[in-house]
């Protein structure tokens, strides 16, 4: 069955997801890594304002490669999440609903997840190409000092996920290991 979920992110869409769906994300997801993360996490601890809202909102750890002629954007996969897993608790405290990427999260990470009921995907690493094919339009929102890790704005159609740890803590990952381990 294909489940089709929209971004922003709607609370029932993200309370009926489970750990290991396929689903297919469509509507506006954000694209940030090290130094848009890094950027974002000293603003919001300042006090300042932050370039979008975080509210229901999904960001893919994702830094582009130029697009071709007539795309919208390069390759688009996945960058390490890890990377990331010291600033998404604050970003997940102040209304973010969905991350992108590729990689197991920290325990601090999947504690937010919960806390927040919000939703780690995993997009498949070294497929960047057929990824982008989901993304229908990218515009740099912020950042643009940052070229490839600028903040973009993507519009997005049945960009495709598998759902790796869910708004109730489970984690796709250590199910998989622990039935490895019974083999």
């Amino acid at each position: 069955m294909k489940k089709i979920i929209h971004a922003p992110m709607i609370e029932d869409e993200i309370k009926g997801l489970s750990a290991g769906d396929y689903v297919y994300i469509t509507g506006k997801i954000y694209t940030a890594r090290d130094a848009a993360h890094l950027r974002l996490f000293d603003t919001m601890n300042a006090g300042g304002d932050i370039p979008l809202s975080l509210k229901d909102n999904v960001i893919y750890y994702m830094g582009p490669s130029p697009a071709r002629e007539g795309r919208p954007i390069g390759s688009a996969g996945p960058t390490t999440s890890s990377r990331m897993d010291k600033y998404a608790p604050l970003l997940l405290d102040n209304g973010l609903k969905g991350m992108i990427g590729k990689g197991r999260r920290s325990q601090a990470v999947m504690d937010a997840i919960v806390r927040n009921g919000a939703v780690y995907f995993a997009a498949v690493g070294g497929a960047g190409a057929l990824l982008s094919k989901a993304i229908k339009k990218a515009t740099v929102l912020a950042y643009d000092d940052l070229g490839t890790e600028a903040i973009r704005e993507l519009e997005v159609e049945d960009f495709p996920a598998i759902v790796v740890i869910d708004s109730k803590g489970r984690n796709l990952y250590d199910e998989v290991i622990a039935e490895y381990r019974k083999l």
